[in-house]
């Protein structure tokens, strides 16, 4: 049908379209491969029998497509709609069967058409078909067919590389930007799968950038992206080779001090400007990105005690403040802002996930001091959404698994989100404790509390006090000033003490305030009272219980009961690596958090497991020994009562 040109068939180009698709996805579902990918990223899993079905599927496909793929290609490779899924099909044929059908010719055709492709278009979807295509020939074809699919990749970069420095060139003359943004687009996609050789481009690219500073943002990204994609795989060349000469690493390093300066440049421009558009926010999203990244794969962690030591590079602070700065920019500016004229083709990579992704690799990897970056990040953590909650979470995970100093690091992200709070409430005539920023420094320190569930309470107490402690100190600088950090902060954190450390600290708080008129500014002190209070009803619900229990014998003491809304839970996996982040989404549902502070007042969490153990065993014998009783009693007067009934029955009868 696609290649049929009889008139009287009327085939619209959405019919056209659809059919590629259709033709494309059939080959697809036959060979095996998924047509929509797995939301899990699980491999598929299949039987030697199924596997030699998509096998002998990959051989009548291979057949039936050698002499009219050539013509398909041919016909419909300028459509930027159907040629990504038209070159796809080469990817799931065997191409040994072109040498064994003598089929060579249609195979030559096939890679030309695709090379030809690749020069015809400029769009993400349709590069990216073509780099697979052309890489998958020249990888997993044999003999004749491999030399000449190398032959054609590497025409088909050598072509690249003249049109780039035309382009270049053409712009210098003060020509247009389009070429040079196509064709760096072109590179961007074939640097992502393989090394391109552009050390005589790469200083070319470097004097566009300085001496050009007016250019469009996206040709400016591409150009920044190319830089860093060409020292990624010089490093990757240098780290895998048997030797290291003095030569590759002096210039390797003269490359990546030059890409930092450039990078350096724009970091100081945006940071210079308060508020920018959505189109100015694609540059910013990029600079933010590539010089994470840039950081990650130089970090110093990575070459310490090696010969490749020069290598290891870390960011000074001033430079580490200013990059967080421009990401919290972003963080500001809503995904959902619309722009007619951002190309949306690589709106996922300049989002504010990417973006929050970035900065937590940074501290993920050790690449720059977590004392800074690490608290900064994490008091954004109930601030945009569920993407970067979940990005924080994961960080929260993998500090937990380092061991980190996480009782500061979460101290300092309060104190972030609190400072924010107060320059937020300079700004506007909101009530102090109502307030959008006090919610969520509440919000971030129920998040937090909450990663301390369970036995992680035992084992974290002694983190958990310091930071009440320490956090009793901040509220106290310069009283009542920042007084309501006990309420928004710190009272999340004592709910998770037992009664004995809460009621040195109602002391201790208590004893600040003995020489303070607190009656000279009401309304200031306020927070300090509502803190007592709480922690005193508190202990007075724990002692009422207490008072009830004291006639049992044996007392419930130990960990509060599992709650049951937690799914997937498994029993006694207290080190299992997924129970940090569990701790932290069972937060999620206030319903749990309820019952959990619910529980926190009834029970004591100082006490060891053991105790709850016997306890529980002791009155589960205690209620069989007495159900057994009852059984026997029962038994016996049922007995009793049916020999008495026989006894008459035989009296009678003889």
């Amino acid at each position: 049908m696609l290649l049929d040109e009889n008139p009287l068939i009327e085939l619209t180009d959405d019919d056209a379209t659809n059919l590629v698709r259709l033709l494309c996805a059939s080959v697809k579902k036959a060979v095996g491969e998924r047509i929509v990918p797995a939301t899990d990223n699980r491999k598929q899993y299949y039987t030697k029998a199924q596997k030699e079905v998509f096998e002998n599927n990959r051989r009548d496909v291979t057949v039936a497509m050698m002499k009219n793929y050539p013509l398909l290609l041919r016909k419909f490779m300028a459509d930027k709609r159907k040629a990504p899924s038209l070159v796809e099909i080469i990817l799931h044929t065997n191409l040994e069967l072109y040498s064994l059908k003598r089929q060579e010719q249609n195979f030559r055709s096939v890679l030309q058409l695709i090379k030809e492709a690749f020069f015809k278009h400029g769009e993400k979807e349709a590069l990216r078909s073509c780099v697979k295509a052309i890489n998958f020939c020249s990888t997993e074809s044999q003999g004749e067919l491999q030399d000449f699919a190398r032959s054609e990749l590497k025409e088909l970069e050598d072509g690249l590389i003249a049109k780039l420095k035309a382009a270049i060139k053409e712009v210098v003359d003060g020509g247009d930007e389009y070429s040079l943004l196509v064709n760096l687009k072109r590179l961007y996609e074939l640097q992502l799968s393989r090394a391109v050789p552009i050390e005589s481009l790469y200083e070319e690219i470097v004097m566009v950038l300085s001496s050009f500073r007016n250019m469009e943002d996206e040709v400016v990204s591409f150009l920044l992206l190319n830089m860093y994609l060409h020292l990624a795989w010089c490093l990757h060349s240098i780290v895998n080779s048997e030797t290291v000469t003095e030569a590759s690493l002096s210039s390797l390093l003269s490359k990546r001090n030059t890409f930092f300066e450039q990078l350096d440049y724009f970091l100081n421009n945006f940071s210079e400007v308060e508020e920018m558009s959505k189109h100015g926010n694609q540059l910013a999203c990029r600079v933010c990105t590539i010089l994470a990244e840039a950081w990650f794969l130089f970090r110093k962690t990575n070459y310490t005690s090696t010969k490749l030591e020069r290598l290891g590079y870390c960011p000074d602070a001033p430079i580490v403040q200013k990059f967080w700065k421009l990401c919290e920019q972003q963080l500001n500016i809503s995904d959902e802002t619309e722009d007619e004229d951002v190309n949306k083709e690589y709106i996922e990579e300049t989002n504010r996930d990417a973006v929050m992704i970035a900065a937590a690799k940074l501290v993920a990897g050790d690449a720059v001091p977590k004392e800074y970056l690490g608290p900064e990040i994490i008091s954004h953590f109930v601030m945009h959404g569920t993407g970067v909650a979940e990005i924080v979470k994961h960080l929260i995970t993998v500090l937990k698994k380092k061991d980190a100093d996480l009782s500061n690091i979460f101290l300092e992200a309060l104190k972030r989100a609190y400072c924010r709070h107060i320059v937020e409430l300079s700004k506007s005539d909101e009530e102090p404790l109502t307030s959008k920023s006090f919610i969520e420094c509440k919000d971030l320190a129920t998040r937090l509390s909450g990663t301390f569930m369970g036995a992680a309470r035992n084992k974290h107490r002694s983190d958990i006090l310091k930071m009440v402690k320490d956090g009793i100190d901040y509220a106290f600088v310069d009283a009542p000033k920042q007084l309501s950090f006990l309420e928004g902060a710190v009272l999340h954190f004592v709910s998770k003490l037992p009664t004995p450390d809460v009621l040195d600290i109602v002391k201790d708080v208590q004893n600040r305030t003995e020489n303070v008129n607190t009656d000279e500014d009401p309304s200031g002190w306020r927070p300090y009272y509502t803190f007592v209070d709480s922690l005193r009803e508190k202990y007075a619900k724990n002692e009422g219980l207490q008072d009830e229990k004291e006639g049992v014998s044996v007392r419930r003491r130990g960990r509060p009961r599992k709650r049951r809304n937690i799914e997937g839970k498994r029993l006694f996996d207290e080190h299992n690596s997924s129970e940090d982040e569990d701790s932290i989404s069972a937060y999620d549902q206030e319903d749990a958090q309820d019952e959990e502070e619910k529980q926190d007042e009834e029970e004591e969490e100082d006490a060891p497991l053991i105790n709850s153990i016997r306890s529980s065993k002791l009155r589960s014998l205690r209620l069989s020994r007495e159900e057994n009783k009852g059984q026997t009693r029962t038994g016996d007067s049922e007995r009793a009562a049916d020999n008495l009934a026989a006894s008459r029955t035989s009296g009678a009868s003889s």
